[in-house]
């Protein structure tokens, strides 16, 4: 386990840091530690069959009576998505804003822990004491409402996270950021600044939401037949948009996609969403409605392939298809890695026959741009700077930015997840590293996939299969039948007997070598096996397939 020092306030991610998403920061004074965030984030394409990767928790389990709780700042899946597997080992006091909580305990009661867990409400005027911590919330504007920053007075003074945001003047709901709050905040003093890096390489500042109501109120004017829009589930603001267009063009809107069907559902009950009473209607029932009548608002704005835009648009869908006159909506921009799933849906939906939108002119962005980025650093006017939430060139930008808003460069920390900054009597550097790394979430498992079965599962994914059945002797070793070669993923079999035929004469060739010699362990008898065969295939098919050995004794 890492040492921290005791006397020293220390600060470290776990996750969301040279990354974006599994968001998750920790600040520690001696027997206290809070955490800030608990997310998940989405599997690489390496990541063979993984569904969702979260953040080693190892520290905060080898610490378990020093965590107070988690604070988190708002309702995104990169900022909450990890909580129902953290709060299985960890089960701590977990606090949120009213929607934010609603959509956790959803998740809480998925997963089998709601009755167990600690949820409490907060707002922007709360005060939470936690050890010798005293956290405070502010509001700011983002994707999803009731996003909150929080400021944290610890006994060396004040650290700031900001959570995800922008600085929207005209925003959905009306609820503008609370700068008059920053403000007294950084008069007070702030010691370090956690800052949203997201947007830190994009000039200017991010467009407000309420232009990319416009852009769809224009799209709802011109379409003909039925409406398709595709977004993330948790951008209620967007959500609230598509359902105003509707209303004004006299259409029902039918809402498809698990995530989506489970966030509409919690922002009405909560009061976030506002739909006029009869607009929904179930996906059965879009039929028996004329084309012009009909809002389909759906997941799968990235392409993902078992979302419900992808499956409509590979006719998989159980109860929507799309229809050539459809007009398709996709109003978001890919996340960096998800492009060529964006284009490959599109290309299918052009090929259907639909209209399609996409891109940057029915999406802003949720993160503040560079211009948002120096009026926080202004807002706050913090000693030392820790930009987080972003790719390392993301968090480079921004500390460049904080060095143009007066921050000395010998006070900003670029940061890995586990690397520590320590502040002792009011000076910071880097303190010792701590344990950070990721737990991979395949199905049921939690953690049971590591480097070893991905690197399998590639090696299987790219030259396949073969496996090698042979009974062997008990007496003297020599074989009784087999060898038996059967191949997946590797040759096909029809077309390849000559090479199937050779490769058993090597098999043959080299276990009775083995019986000559006396190898008789089964272990060496694989190896064996495993080599001559691995050397014959390379130099006849220049591929390595992995080589399974399975032998018997009788």
């Amino acid at each position: 386990m890492s040492k921290l020092n005791q006397k020293a306030l220390s600060i470290f991610a776990l996750g969301g840091v040279g990354e974006i998403g599994k968001n998750m920061y920790v600040i520690q004074y001696a027997d206290d530690i809070v955490v800030v965030d608990a997310g998940l984030k989405f599997p690489e394409e390496e990541m063979l069959g993984i569904d969702i990767v979260i953040p080693d928790i190892t520290y905060l389990e080898e610490n378990r009576e020093k965590v107070r709780g988690i604070l988190i700042t708002h309702g995104h899946e990169d900022h909450i998505g990890g909580l129902s597997y953290v709060l299985r080992r960890l089960n701590v006091p977990v606090y949120a804003t009213k929607l934010t909580l609603g959509l956790i305990e959803g998740k809480l009661k998925e997963a089998g822990i709601l009755g167990d867990s600690k949820l409490n409400l907060i707002d922007n005027k709360s005060e939470v004491q936690l050890g010798c911590f005293t956290a405070s919330f502010f509001k700011t504007n983002h994707s999803i409402p009731d996003t909150v920053g929080v400021s944290i007075e610890t006994p060396e003074g004040t650290v700031v996270h900001t959570g995800d945001f922008k600085f929207d003047q005209t925003p959905v709901n009306n609820q503008v950021a609370d700068f008059a709050k920053m403000a007294k905040i950084g008069e007070n003093g702030v010691l370090a600044l956690l800052s949203d890096s997201t947007n830190a390489e994009r000039p200017g500042y991010t467009g407000s939401e309420r232009q990319v109501g416009e852009a769809i109120e224009e799209r709802f004017h011109k379409a003909k037949g039925r409406i398709i829009v595709a977004t993330f589930a948790s951008n209620i603001h967007r959500i609230q948009q598509v359902i105003d267009a509707a209303a004004l063009y006299n259409r029902k809107v039918t809402v498809v996609g698990r995530s989506m069907v489970n966030v509409v559902n919690v922002s009405m009950e909560l009061g976030y969403l506002n739909v006029p009473e009869g607009m929904l209607i179930e996906p059965e029932e879009i039929n028996k409605l004329p084309a012009e009548r009909v809002v389909i608002l759906s997941t799968g704005s990235q392409g993902e392939p078992m979302s419900a835009l992808t499956r409509m648009a590979r006719s998989a869908h159980r109860k929507v298809d799309i229809l050539p006159g459809d007009t398709v909506l996709i109003a978001a921009t890919a996340i960096p890695g998800n492009e060529k799933y964006v284009a490959r849906t599109v290309d299918q939906l052009y090929r259907i026959g639909a209209e399609v939108f996409y891109g940057s002119n029915i999406h802003v962005s949720g993160h503040g741009s560079a211009e948002e980025l120096k009026l926080m650093l202004n807002l706050m006017k913090p000693k030392y700077f820790i930009p987080i939430h972003g790719e390392f060139r993301m968090l480079r930008q921004h500390a460049i930015l904080a060095e143009q808003c007066g921050v000395q460069p010998e006070n900003i920390f670029l940061l890995d997840n586990g690397d520590t900054v320590e502040i002792m009597s009011g000076k910071a550097r880097y303190g010792p590293k701590v344990h950070a790394g990721i737990v991979l979430i395949d199905g049921l498992g939690v953690g049971d996939v590591g480097n070893i079965v991905l690197r399998d599962r590639k090696l299987l994914s790219q030259d396949g299969i073969l496996v090698v059945v042979v009974t062997l002797s008990k007496q003297n070793g020599s074989i009784l039948s087999g060898p038996d070669i059967i191949s997946r993923g590797f040759v096909y079999v029809r077309e390849s007997e000559a090479l199937l035929e050779e490769a058993n004469r090597i098999v043959t060739q080299t276990l009775n070598k083995c019986v000559e010699e006396n190898v008789n362990e089964w272990s060496s008898l694989k190896t064996n096996v495993r080599d001559a065969l691995g050397r014959f295939l390379y130099e006849q098919t220049r591929r390595r397939p992995m080589i399974l050995p399975i032998i018997m004794e009788v």
